[in-house]
């Protein structure tokens, strides 16, 4: 009878859906199709309106109407709400433009959001330190799947993931406090990681070659048979290395590859998923962490990752979703590359099993969630945490670790969220408790409210977070480092407004935001000091942050019809500035160290026939200084760099070409780091 009636009614076309059951669109007696959305830029897309960009343009007819459709599902807050309703914005790299972008790594990719800081050491994904809104690399919560997979060792190793770029779904960027949707740790913000699971079998692989002896190579295979789904991932990257040392020998080399395996189960009553994944990676460290009174610059350090979840979602009135994880990491650093017997090797290795459980359901009122987290990090190590007696084998040496330290995090959330045709209000609050420091539970408020006027969002939100000091933070007193284990935990409170505009050929936003953080943490050195100079981990009084961001994006191929060439132009723009507690002669490693000024723009052009071209540009001023090898002081350069990628694109197969630092920069976000330079890369793809 259904099947019948779709063939002979006539077709209402949705664009929004308020929240209804699918099974209402029966009573329309009308045949029924709902729109595929998709967001075209990296810097511009917000989950919060993926709603309000274009549909896929369908025939227009007499009997064609038009309605709302609203049902695409955010996580900007603990209960999934749809886009429309969202009253918190998240930045989206959708999968399109992932493919598209010029990068070989996920750091590469977060280049591309006007809030991140990404400052690279290394190539390839190697070493970088990503923050956000002018925080520092442990003031974000790395997530994968929704599930945070940061290292409490050091934020350096943040960006250890064991997925290759072609498997990413799209990445969420949350700016601002996140403490209560993503817990502790997420002080100034959450990137969340999605990685993509088609529904039917498929296959693909891919591999790149390029300057600097670079390779890469690998594939994804999937196996689906009714509700159950499998999926099987690797990858391989190499690199000679693209700078030399006093002693002439090449450094900047990388070599790792990645491991990982994702199932689901969705059945009737429950969607059950399940994730396993390793990661390994070795890169020669230049002068990654030299100073003036330590000069090396042939340093060396490998990072190994295991990881494991399941989660289990009931369906019905009641969600109940409980997550089980396990993950082990490990580090081995050498400050003077195949020299133990100049300095010792670091070795560290740490445990984090957690528990994390959240509920939601829907009633009158809106929508509900409460859950709580138990999150326990141990470490061993040879030079971090306090001493032990007991020994404990370092795999593959002859020493054993004797320092150790660990601690439980214990959270507990609930949020409430009010759902109106145009106004949406999200409010709720998370309290944490952490063993190390043996304080009393502390609670962490946050409030977020939208207006929607047709295609103009208004928003305003407070929120607050804090974060435990990492262990390098409290224990790290080596080469020219001193540590303090008494730093106190960070804690931030934030607000921000914010305008959102969108239609087919326009999209803007614009958002200003305060933040006041008590006790954050940073290295500093004390230049006054001259050789006696150490960095050394403290509490600032406090940081008061003011930030600016606005973007727009033209959908050319819209605005101007009549040709295919220019299909997008996005241009985009942030601007902050600190206030904060600093005594004369200070440098500092990281907290002051914050972009003032980024710059960013796009343009993706439509050749000829099946070949496009993305060109990037972004522009960059830092705040801060640097001290030279030599001793010399020297404030941060602003400086610009330009990225392009031509690609043949056919519907099975990719042929492309991908330009780097055109502008053939040596120096830029870190004083005396040299990078690649000017990198080409080719490579081709194939779908089977």
């Amino acid at each position: 009878m259904k099947g019948k009636l779709l063939h002979t009614i006539p077709a209402s076309r949705f664009k929004h859906f308020l929240n209804r059951k699918y099974a209402s669109f029966l009573s329309l007696n009308k045949q029924v199709s709902i729109g595929v959305l998709t967001v075209a830029t990296l810097t511009f897309a917000n989950v919060g309106d993926v709603s309000a960009q274009a549909p896929r343009q369908t025939p227009a007819s007499s009997q064609d109407k038009q309605y709302e459709l609203e049902e695409v599902e955010v996580t900007a807050s603990r209960t999934p709400l749809a886009a429309g309703q969202a009253a918190r914005m998240v930045t989206v790299l959708e999968r399109a433009d992932i493919a598209a972008a010029p990068a070989q790594s996920v750091n590469d990719l977060l280049k591309y959001a006007v809030g991140v800081d990404v400052r690279q050491r290394g190539a390839l994904g190697a070493q970088t330190d990503i923050s956000i809104r002018g925080g520092t690399c442990e003031q974000i919560s790395i997530l994968l799947n929704g599930i945070a997979i940061y290292d409490p060792q050091t934020g350096h190793n943040a960006v250890d993931i064991p997925i290759d770029i072609s498997e990413i779904e799209r990445i969420e960027v949350l700016e601002g406090p996140a403490g209560r949707v993503y817990g502790a740790s997420s002080l100034v913000g959450a990137i969340n990681i999605v990685t993509r699971m088609p529904a039917e079998g498929s296959a693909d692989v891919h591999t790149e070659a390029g300057s600097y002896g670079y390779w890469n190579v690998g594939g994804r295979a999937n196996y689906a048979a009714g509700a159950v789904n499998n999926q099987l991932s690797a990858n391989y990257t190499r690199s000679d290395g693209y700078t030399r040392c006093a002693a002439g020998t090449l450094n900047g080399d990388y070599e790792g590859g990645k491991l990982f395996y994702q199932g689901r189960w969705n059945h009737d009553a429950f969607d059950l998923q399940w994730h396993a994944g390793y990661s390994r990676k070795g890169w020669g460290s230049s002068t990654f962490y030299a100073t003036p009174k330590w000069k090396a610059d042939d340093q060396y350090e490998r990072t190994d990752k295991w990881l494991a979840d399941v989660r289990l979602t009931t369906k019905g009135r009641l969600h109940v979703s409980p997550t089980l994880y396990f993950q082990r990491h490990t580090d081995h650093y050498e400050g003077y590359r195949g020299q133990p017997d100049v300095m010792k090797y670091n070795y560290n290795r740490t445990h984090v099993a957690g528990l994390h459980l959240n509920c939601y359901f829907d009633w009158s009122l809106g929508k509900t969630s409460f859950g709580g987290e138990v999150r326990h990090e141990d470490l061993l190590s040879g030079n971090l945490g306090d001493e032990i007696t007991g020994r404990h084998k370092i795999g593959g040496t002859d020493r054993y670790y004797d320092h150790a330290l660990n601690r439980t995090n214990i959270s507990l959330h609930a949020e409430h969220n009010v759902l109106l045709r145009n106004f949406t209000l999200s409010a709720g609050l998370v309290a944490v408790r952490n063993t190390l420091n043996k304080r009393h539970f502390g609670f962490y408020p946050g409030i977020d409210m939208a207006y929607r006027l047709g295609s103009l969002k208004l928003y305003a939100s407070y929120n607050t977070s804090l974060r435990m000091p990492s262990f390098t933070e409290l224990y790290y007193s080596v080469g020219g480092h001193k540590a303090d284990k008494h730093l106190k935990p960070e804690e931030m409170h934030a607000f921000e407004v914010g305008a959102k505009y969108a239609t087919l050929q326009v999209s803007a936003s614009t958002a200003f935001y305060y933040h006041h953080g008590k006790n954050m943490i940073d290295w500093v050195l004390d230049s006054s000091l001259g050789d006696d100079a150490v960095w050394q981990s403290v509490n600032h009084t406090r940081v008061n942050t003011l930030g600016w961001e606005t973007n727009i994006r033209l959908a050319l191929s819209r605005i101007w019809p009549g040709q295919s060439v220019l299909q997008s132009l996005t241009l985009a723009y942030s601007y902050i500035d600190q206030d904060k507690d600093l005594e004369a002669n200070l440098q500092s490693q990281y907290a002051l160290e914050y972009l003032r000024h980024k710059l960013l723009a796009q343009l993706s052009l439509h050749l000829f026939a099946r070949l496009n071209l993305g060109v990037s540009f972004r522009w960059q001023d830092r705040v801060g200084s640097f001290t030279r090898l030599d001793g010399e002081v020297l404030d941060y350069a602003p400086y610009g760099l330009l990225d392009a990628r031509l690609s043949w694109d056919a519907d099975r197969y990719k042929i492309y070409v991908e330009a780097n630092n055109l502008t053939d920069h040596a120096y830029y976000d870190y004083g005396n780091v040299p990078q690649p330079g000017f990198w080409i890369i080719g490579g081709a793809s194939y779908h089977f």
